[in-house]
Formats: C-alpha cells, sequence, structure tokens
C-alpha cells in the first residue's frame, strides 16, 4: 500500500491513510497547521515535522513508552524523592516550547510557526507541558498533544541536569493516575530508550490509538 510519492494536500481537511506512507514514513505534504488539522492528525497516527513545507508523518515501527515499563534509575528516583525541582502544569507552556526550540541546535523542527501552531491548541485545551523550576527559573519541561486517553509527547528539554527527565516521570504520573492508555513518543531517542521506550508496529500502534482517543479522560 506504499507510495513511492507523498499525497499533496490542498485546503480539505483530510488524509490519507498513514500505511500509504514511504519507507521513511512520509505521508503527506502540504495543507496547514491549524487545530482541527492537527487533531485529525493525531487522530489519525499522523504528526508534522517540518513547516516550509509542511510535512506529515507516520514512521513504523512507532516509538512508544508503556506506563508499566518506565524505567526509574537510583539517581532519578533520589533526585525525584529529594524534590529538587517544583512541579507545574500548563503554567507555561510557550516558555517549554520555546525552550524546547532553543535547545536543539541541530534538526530543529520547532519553528516559529509551530511555536504559534502548537500555542492555538494549548489554548484550545489538547497540547499540555509540564515545568521543571529551580529557584524560580525555568530549568526544564516536556509539551505534547492529549486527545481522550491518548498523549503525544512532542519534546522536553532541560537546563540543569535531570529536569526533563524529572519532568517526563510527574507527566507519566499524571497521565496514569488519570488513566491515559497510550503514550506515544513517536521515535525513540538514547533518553527514552533508557527510560523504558520500546518499538511497536504501526498496525499495533494505530488500532491502540484507535481505542485510546476514545477514552474519556481528562488531563
Amino acid at each position: 500500500m506504499r507510495r513511492t510519492l507523498p499525497t499533496v494536500l490542498g485546503d480539505r481537511l483530510w488524509f490519507p491513510d498513514p500505511r500509504s506512507s514511504n519507507a521513511d514514513g512520509l505521508v503527506a505534504i502540504g495543507g496547514d497547521m491549524s487545530v482541527a488539522r492537527l487533531l485529525l492528525a493525531y487522530r489519525s497516527g499522523i504528526f508534522p515535522w517540518s513547516a516550509d513545507p509542511i510535512t506529515w508523518w507516520s514512521p513504523d515501527p512507532r516509538g512508544v513508552i508503556e506506563f508499566d515499563r518506565f524505567h526509574v534509575s537510583r539517581s532519578l528516583e533520589r533526585v525525584v524523592r529529594k524534590g529538587t525541582f517544583q512541579i507545574t502544569i500548563d503554567r507555561a507552556f510557550v516558555e517549554v516550547i520555546e525552550g524546547c526550540a532553543s535547545a536543539r541546535v541541530h534538526g530543529n523542527w520547532i519553528t516559529p510557526e509551530f511555536i504559534e501552531a502548537y500555542t492555538r491548541l494549548h489554548e484550545a485545551g489538547h497540547a499540555h507541558s509540564v515545568e521543571c523550576w529551580q529557584n524560580g527559573r525555568l530549568a526544564g519541561g516536556i509539551y505534547g498533544v492529549a486527545i481522550g486517553g491518548f498523549f503525544a509527547g512532542e519534546s522536553m528539554f532541560h537546563r540543569v541536569s535531570d529536569a526533563s527527565k524529572v519532568a517526563l516521570f510527574h507527566l507519566l504520573q499524571h497521565l496514569q493516575a488519570r488513566e491515559f492508555e497510550l503514550f506515544d513518543v513517536q521515535m525513540l531517542t538514547p533518553i527514552t530508550r533508557q527510560l523504558g521506550g520500546i518499538m511497536v508496529s504501526r498496525d499495533d500502534y494505530l488500532r491502540r490509538l484507535a481505542d485510546a482517543v476514545e477514552l474519556r479522560c481528562v488531563f
């Protein structure tokens, strides 16, 4: 079912089947990053990865963190237990996404267009952030997208050692307490792999996604 060339999107709000992607996972090009299109993309197992042009992706396999497999090292457990950071939720969304953008020296896809689009998604109640503070200053954080019982972790950053890992720890605790079922990290990094991330087939991911987005979880 994979195509050599991606679908070119226009104004109509739709996406092709993510299984029609090319070998790299590219599904489509074009369209916009409106709130409605972003929500449809995530519900469809697709996410944007560049703004000029806008590209839409659904890699196979897909990176996820299973809630019951999240690995907390002894050093991270000590940091959490000591209360090294003060944790807030949705207090500084724009500062977090800007922090994620500035932390990426190479391969940064979080352009001003992304920041604007995800800020609109945050204002609509679907994009969220967890912040770590130290001495009144933002030390790190993570942001992502929530739909039903599904959460897509988009990016995280730290200015103080362990701050991003602590933010991820508290985010997972928060989601578990609210009975979320699927935590998507798109592709594994050394950090998410170390914390228990695994790869699953796209077909398995899409089946789980369809169930998760129908849940009535409240972030």
